[in-house]
């Protein structure tokens, strides 16, 4: 799958889903590099070596059924399967972060996962075209791949340990593709559905709410659709309860993992709604020019008289060259600031710190994120110093528009 949402970002489904690259082997939520591609990073979280011992157990007891002369050699084979079909999953992952990039849409990263893997695209697609045909080429990455498996088929002998292997990455790989065709949010059917409602509605919010209802009704479908199923079949050949049980088990997982994900689709959806409202121009506090050799009592007081919030240090010529940083005057004691000038706070402006003051949404957080910094210069178009920009309120503007979405 692909996954769209950090504001924004994009995410897959599972098994199958759709990220700023680390320096380290290691980043926070990430997991562990295995590599880049295209610069964008892999990573393989923790939770994928659980499953792959899970996979390796129980296709290793189905190997022991097939081909019993393996003995304990069948775990090596099962392993190597659960490798392969993640392997499968990362060309699945690949075929989307290839239809971005080619977009020109940034992917912070490619993580596999439990269930799957996701592919964390940094924004959202802007034609409901480009958002099909990135939702489309995942799963049909996978059903090609069924198709190149099951001609591999044709090529051994069946009963053999090439011929098991590739009979289960092809019936793997086929059930990935048939999952990820099916049509509700998260999943990458879900995102094809929002696409064509898109497209004839004319509006993208109109697309991702009725994609995300269909996919909470195909997470009630899951959840209530596979224990039936499983049981009915336990009852015709005799089945175990533990295998309905264990059936359920996982219908109930799987439903959770569609229904949050439809949510989650939904809440950034309508947080992508209100980032509009994220005006550099409403959110800048007012400031005032100060020499660098002011005093910092001298500089505040004029503040205050002004009504303004921020310091900005300029030369000679009334051009700006510094800001005083807000957190570094709080630790100046009141009876010192008569004897600290205002440029032993302040920080240099560097391109990035200066911003325009018509930014507004989604172009004002990429801004922000390209140069991090704790307060920026926002600037009329003219040239004119309209204010200082702290990134505090713009972090308590964004979380009062995240909670509004939810």
């Amino acid at each position: 799958m692909s996954e769209s949402g950090r504001p924004p970002s994009r995410k897959s489904d599972a098994p199958g889903q759709n990220g700023d690259p680390g320096t380290s082997a290691r980043e926070p939520g990430g997991g562990i590099l295995m590599g880049r591609f295209f610069g964008v990073p892999i990573y393989v979280a923790p939770s994928w070596f659980l499953v792959a011992a899970l996979i390796t157990w129980v296709f290793g007891d189905q190997l022991d059924t097939v081909l019993p002369e393996l003995g304990r050699v069948r775990y090596l084979v099962s392993l190597f399967f659960a490798v392969a079909f993640y392997g499968s999953v990362l060309v699945h992952e690949l075929a989307h972060t290839v239809a971005a990039l080619r977009f020109k849409l940034p992917v912070r990263r490619i993580q596999l996962q439990f269930f799957g893997g996701v592919s964390e695209i940094e924004k959202e697609s802007d034609t409901p075209g480009r958002e099909f045909v990135l939702a489309f080429v995942g799963p049909l990455l996978s059903l090609v791949l069924a198709g190149v498996f099951f001609g591999g088929m044709q090529l051994v002998e069946s009963g053999t340990v090439p011929g098991v292997l590739l009979a289960g990455l092809m019936i793997s790989n086929l059930i990935v593709a048939i999952f990820n065709f099916l049509p509700g949010l998260p999943l990458d059917g879900g995102r094809m559905l929002r696409a064509v409602v898109w497209k004839i509605s004319g509006k993208a919010m109109t697309g991702t709410v009725a994609a995300a209802w269909v996919g909470r009704g195909l997470a009630l479908a899951v959840l209530v659709g596979l224990p039936m199923l499983s049981y009915a079949r336990s009852g015709d050949d005799g089945g175990s309860g533990f295998d309905s049980l264990t059936d359920a088990l996982l219908a109930a997982i799987l439903a959770a993992i569609i229904w949050t994900g439809a949510g989650n689709s939904l809440r950034m959806a309508r947080l992508r709604e209100r980032l509009p409202d994220l005006q550099a121009r409403t959110l800048t506090r007012r400031a005032v020019p100060v020499a660098s050799d002011t005093p910092l009592s001298e500089a505040l007081r004029r503040a205050h008289e002004a009504g303004a919030r921020a310091l900005v240090v300029v030369d000679g010529r009334g051009s700006p060259t510094a800001l005083v940083r807000e957190s570094a005057i709080v630790t100046v004691p009141e009876h010192r600031r008569p004897w600290v000038a205002v440029s032993g706070l302040a920080q240099d402006l560097t391109p990035g710190m200066r911003v325009s003051a018509e930014l507004a949404g989604e172009a004002l957080l990429d801004t922000l994120r390209a140069t991090p910094s704790t307060e920026y210069l926002v600037v009329e178009p003219t040239g004119e110093i309209f204010g200082v920009l702290s990134t505090t309120d713009v972090e308590k503007a964004f979380l009062a528009a995240m909670s509004r979405s939810s």
